[in-house]
C-alpha cells in the first residue's frame, strides 16, 4: 500500500486541503479496522483507499478519523491527482465508484473534475430551528442574507448551508462543538457549510465549513459541500446554469483554497460537477 499526503484546491504545498490517499496494489481492500486506524493515525479530515477496477473505473472508501463516510470531493480530486501524477493516468473520462454512487470524473493536465450526485434540497430551517443554527456560532438571524433561510442539501452529503451577511460576520462566527455535534446528529447531515455572497474579487462566495461530528472542527476546503452551495444558489437565482463558479475557503484557518464548480441542465435533469487543483506534499509506504 502507496501512501500520500495531498493539498487540494490549491498549487501550493502545505495550503488547501490535505487528505491522505492509500493506493492498493492489485490487493482487496484491507479490514475496515485497519483502514479506520490509518485514518486516524494521518489525522487528516479524510483519507481515502483507492483500489484499480480495471478499464478506467476505480472504487474509492473515504474514512475520517471517526469512521466511514459515503463521499468526500477534496479527498476524490486528491486521489486522481496521485493516479495521474504518480501512475501515469492519462488525461480522460474515468468512473469512481462510491458508497454514494457512481461518479463521473474528467482528468485534464491540470485539474481534476468530479460529477456530484443528483442534488436533492431536504428541508429549510425557520423561527426557532434557523436561530439556533445561528445561535450555534454565537450569531443571531439577523447576520443572515435577506430572503435565504438555512438548508439542508445534498450532492452526496447533507449539509446545512447557513447564509451571512457579509465577511465580517463569516470571520466573526465562533462554533459550540457541542451545539453543532448535537445539531448535526438531530437533523442527520455532515455538517454546516456557512457562507457569503463574494466581494470584489470576483468569487461567488466565501465559505467556512464545519462537521465536529465527524471530529473534523473545520475544513479549508470541502468539494460535496460547494456542489450542494452550488445547487441551492442556483436554485435562488445566486448563479446561473453554465457559467463558472468559484468559492474561496479556509480563509479564518490560513489555508486558503479555490473550488470550482459549475452547474449543467442535461435532458431534463441537474447535474453539479466540481473541480479543482493538487498538489503532492509527502509519500510513504505502510510497512
Amino acid at each position: 500500500m502507496k501512501l500520500y499526503i495531498v493539498d487540494a484546491f490549491t498549487t501550493r504545498r502545505f495550503s488547501g486541503n490535505q487528505a491522505g490517499v492509500a493506493l492498493l496494489e492489485g490487493e482487496d481492500f484491507p479490514e475496515e479496522a485497519l483502514m479506520q486506524a490509518l485514518a486516524a493515525e494521518l489525522k487528516h479530515s479524510e483519507t481515502v483507499f483507492v483500489k484499480d477496477l480495471g478499464e478506467g473505473a476505480y472504487q474509492l472508501r473515504y474514512f475520517t478519523p471517526e469512521g466511514e463516510v459515503d463521499l468526500c470531493g477534496h479527498a476524490t480530486i486528491s486521489a486522481f491527482t496521485v493516479l495521474r501524477e504518480e501512475m501515469g493516468l492519462a488525461p480522460g473520462a474515468y468512473l469512481a465508484r462510491t458508497l454514494a454512487g457512481e461518479l463521473a470524473i474528467q482528468v485534464s493536465g491540470d485539474a481534476v473534475w468530479m460529477d456530484m450526485a443528483p442534488p436533492v434540497e431536504v428541508r429549510s430551517f425557520e423561527g426557532e430551528e434557523a436561530a439556533a443554527l445561528y445561535a450555534a456560532y454565537g450569531l443571531s438571524t439577523e447576520d443572515g442574507v435577506p430572503g435565504l433561510l438555512p438548508r439542508a442539501v445534498s450532492t452526496g452529503l447533507k449539509d446545512i448551508l447557513l447564509p451571512v451577511r457579509d465577511q465580517e460576520v463569516l470571520d466573526r462566527a465562533v462554533q459550540d462543538e457541542g451545539e453543532v455535534t448535537r445539531l448535526s446528529r438531530k437533523y442527520e447531515v455532515v455538517g454546516v457549510h456557512m457562507f457569503c455572497p463574494g466581494g470584489a474579487d470576483g468569487a461567488t462566495a466565501h465559505c467556512r465549513n464545519f462537521a465536529p461530528l465527524y471530529a473534523i472542527p473545520e475544513e479549508a476546503a470541502t468539494g460535496t459541500s460547494n456542489g450542494a452551495l452550488t445547487y441551492y444558489l442556483y436554485r435562488y437565482g445566486g448563479v446561473a446554469a453554465g457559467e463558472a463558479n468559484r468559492f474561496v475557503q479556509g480563509e479564518k484557518m490560513g489555508k486558503p483554497s479555490e473550488v470550482l464548480s459549475r452547474l449543467e441542465e442535461r435532458d431534463g435533469r441537474i447535474q453539479v460537477q466540481v473541480g479543482g487543483r493538487a498538489v503532492l506534499a509527502l509519500r510513504a509506504e505502510l510497512l
